[in-house]
């Protein structure tokens, strides 16, 4: 990523003295960010949206020590790092803190880990956008929530090599997202269709994100690109306009599917049950293992993941499901 996408919040006029007393007014705070899917089937690096579990919590409190320190991590089964700079948490909370001028506030964090760690449902990013979220209401709100994007890109880098936002911006924001650009940072927020809910299973398998990046094709041909550019702008379309048809008809790719679907066990019989029992469309949830299912209600949405799951029980393969609308909201304070 680069610099410039942390240039989005230069305009401001921040007056340290000020922020001083905004965060003086909250000691401690509990935050809740969503788990998400990016990609949407076609939009590669540049689609997202919320859902409303799992998700992931972070507790913080300002100390009177400067600095950011990681005091306690649960449900990671000691795989994330305690080391500041090393933690996405943490290390966003750092990049935040020295940009609006406030290296004299001292932060405690305890993360708990509330969603599978690499299971293409953005656990890196639901860890960052709480803790960013965390630290700008304790700082009184000095960045809008947008602002906090290119913050959570940097953890994202940290996490997976790439700083992208097609996670965290929803994470952030709530909803459906589109990543418009990168060079500069343009971010859009989408309309949600009423009555949408994701059918999403998480088959209990090991897919890295930094391998099932690597599996990507560095050449395309024009005809797979026009097609998977038909296909993000019908699938943009059909969420302005309601039309669940249209959205359905757009959950196509031609360029990523078909390569990272190789590592999902099941996923073509994943793909045939979610269709023959309603599903709008199907496809991976980030890079993977986990998958997803768009409906028109919950009910469509709970059949998908049952018959799902008894298939991967009968491939003798773990799995967990989540059923949920789309999260409109974003990170919560609990």
């Amino acid at each position: 990523m680069s610099n410039n996408n942390l240039n989005l919040a230069d305009d401001l006029a921040i007056d340290p003295e000020k922020a001083k007393s905004q965060s003086e007014k909250l000691g401690a705070i509990r935050v809740f960010a969503p788990a998400t899917v990016a990609n949407v089937v076609c939009g590669f690096d540049v689609l997202g949206f919320a859902v409303n579990e799992p998700g992931d919590e972070v507790e913080m409190r300002l100390t009177d020590t400067p600095g950011v320190v990681i005091k306690r991590i649960t449900g990671d089964d000691g795989r994330l790092p305690l080391d500041a700079a090393k933690n996405t948490v943490s290390a966003s909370v750092q990049h935040y803190l020295q940009h609006v001028n406030r290296l004299d506030v001292g932060v405690e964090i305890e993360l708990h880990k509330k969603m599978p760690i690499g299971s293409g449902l953005g656990s890196s990013s639901a860890s960052t956008v709480a803790g960013l979220f965390a630290i700008n209401k304790l700082m009184g709100d000095l960045l809008s929530p947008k602002e906090l994007v290119p913050f959570a890109m940097k953890g994202e880098e940290l996490a997976c090599g790439y700083g992208h936002a097609d996670n965290v911006a929803p994470a952030i924001l709530g909803g459906f997202v589109l990543v418009r650009s990168y060079e500069p940072l343009d971010v859009i927020s989408l309309p949600t269709p009423a009555g949408m809910y994701a059918a999403i299973v998480y088959p209990e398998v090991d897919v890295p994100t930094k391998d099932a990046r690597q599996m990507i094709r560095s050449k395309v041909l024009l005809k797979d690109a026009v097609t998977q550019w038909g296909n993000v702008a019908g699938l943009v379309s059909g969420l302005f306009m309601n039309d669940f048809d249209l959205i359905g008809r757009s959950m196509k790719d031609v360029l990523v599917e078909p390569t990272r679907s190789i590592l999902i066990p099941g996923f073509e019989e994943m793909r045939a049950i979610a269709m023959e029992n309603g599903a709008i469309g199907f496809g991976i949830s980030g890079s993977g293992p986990s998958v997803f299912a768009l409906t028109k209600d919950e009910g469509t949405a709970k059949k998908i993941t049952k018959a799902q799951q008894q298939h991967l029980h009968k491939i003798n393969i773990n799995s967990k499901a989540y059923v949920s609308s789309v999260n409109a909201e974003g990170p919560r304070v609990i």
